[in-house]
């Protein structure tokens, strides 16, 4: 297979894996999406290397690696699940999906509601349209979605038609700032265990997908620094979860002496991973636009839920949020009627292992042709991809050992899922344990 610079392909025919083929079964091939998103991530790796380094999968470790938070335990603790606040509720005339794990948004959306408890949350969304409650939530910078069809989402101004589902990624290359870049640019070590070793990538990502992308780019060897803002911190699950090989620093952008290092650190990065809501960061000189200008060795690789166009570009999501908008929850009702979900969150990790394989085949491209650029992904595209993949005729069986691992940390004993990867014939590991939030000094090694 080859990345086009069109777009990011997820192969044809699925490489070689150990395990079954389905194990979730339902009426999308989430199984299909999980394996093709890790195999395009393997398989960027693979390209980069060169034939020396030979990357497999095993579908029992894919499957874990999808439910990394489910498997999750701290010091033989649970991580809780969603908040209170969180799910489906009845309206009038359908159900709405609400999202409140984080305390602002929680905030918001009972601003927006005049009730601050599940009961009260309840009792108001039951009273109105679940479109008004959808509109009422978001414009008071809550998040939320009706339950549509599929039929409905797609009819709709929202679901704008974009590049062809059949690509993840949107690749934007040219020659650096004007003229190919020369010298003085990473490059893969020949052979190495971690094949990413000494690839700075400076990761501006929450939750789940973005941070399961630097999670991977991590593992393979590249030296991540995720930066978060005070004031907001991440949930300590998400942290702990996806904070494997990765450093953790607080970094407060209205600062100025702090917004100067912070460019300081892309002025000497390889990859940028922007994973906030489109126009967020652009006040504070990180859009794109002004990052491919300032600095023309920087791979630019960019996540949002809904698109770079229509008019929810620029609205908040999450993958439960996509989910209820664009018919998956519609599609998965119980026999009471009640809207479900995937089985896992396999729209973030799909999305977030094609973030790490776009950033490998945009250092691919810089290290081979000169050219520098920027890749633009989205969940909504990712849930247009699993639409379209016919269901496969393969019986749903189940999985073996998912391979999880012990490792003390900060936080305490973890046990965890594992990469899904091997490489020849060994399994990749994760260089060291999450670090303690925030405990890191925003410098590069």
């Amino acid at each position: 297979m080859s990345f086009a610079r069109e777009g990011l392909q997820p192969p044809g025919p699925l490489p070689s894996w150990h395990g079954p083929r389905r194990w979730w079964g339902g009426p999308l091939d989430v199984e299909g999406l999980a394996l093709a998103s890790v195999a395009v991530s393997a398989a960027a790796i693979e390209q980069f290397t060169g034939p020396s380094l030979a990357v497999t999968i095993d579908s029992s470790r894919v499957a874990a690696a999808f439910n990394s938070l489910g498997h999750l335990r701290i010091d033989g603790r649970q991580p809780e699940g969603f908040a209170a606040l969180s799910g489906f509720f009845p309206t009038s005339d359908g159900w709405v999906r609400t999202h409140a794990n984080y305390p602002h948004h929680a905030h918001r959306l009972s601003l927006a509601l005049g009730a601050r408890t599940v009961d009260g949350v309840a009792g108001a969304l039951l009273e109105m349209p679940a479109f008004e409650a959808e509109e009422r939530i978001c414009a008071a910078g809550g998040i939320a979605a009706a339950v549509r069809t599929r039929e409905g989402w797609v009819s709709s101004s929202m679901a704008t038609p974009t590049e062809s589902v059949q690509n993840w990624a949107t690749f934007d290359l040219s020659p650096a700032g004007g003229r190919k870049v020369r010298g003085g640019c990473w490059s893969p070590t020949d052979g190495a265990e971690r094949p990413l070793a000494g690839l700075r990538v400076l990761d501006f990502t929450r939750v789940v997908a973005g941070p399961t992308s630097s999670r991977t780019l991590a593992a393979w060897g590249a030296d991540v620094l995720r930066v978060d803002p005070p004031g907001m911190p991440e949930l300590l699950s998400q942290h702990v979860d996806t904070g494997f090989g990765k450093r953790s620093a607080i970094i407060d952008l209205t600062n100025a002496e702090e917004a100067s290092r912070t460019h300081a650190l892309l002025e000497a990065a390889d990859v940028v991973l922007i994973g906030y809501r489109n126009g967020s960061l652009d006040r504070f000189g990180l859009s794109p636009l002004e990052l491919r200008e300032r600095y023309p060795r920087l791979v630019i690789v960019t996540l949002d839920a809904w698109g770079q166009t229509g008019p929810w570009a620029n609205r908040r999501g999450f993958d439960s949020i996509v989910q209820a908008a664009v018919g998956i929850a519609d599609l998965y009702r119980d026999e009471d009627g009640r809207p479900g979900a995937l089985p896992v969150q396999a729209l973030d990790h799909a999305t977030g292992y094609g973030m790490a394989a776009a950033a490998v085949a945009l250092v691919a491209a810089r290290a081979r042709e000169g050219v520098t650029g920027t890749a633009r992904l989205s969940l909504l595209r990712t849930s247009d991809s699993l639409f379209a993949t016919p269901i496969p005729d393969a019986p749903v069986e189940n999985l073996g050992d998912p391979g999880l691992a012990r490792v003390p940390s900060a936080y305490g004993e973890l046990v965890y899922a594992q990469p899904p990867f091997d490489l020849n014939g060994k399994a990749v590991t994760y260089p060291w344990p999450p670090r303690r939030y925030g405990s890191d000094i925003p410098i590069w090694r």
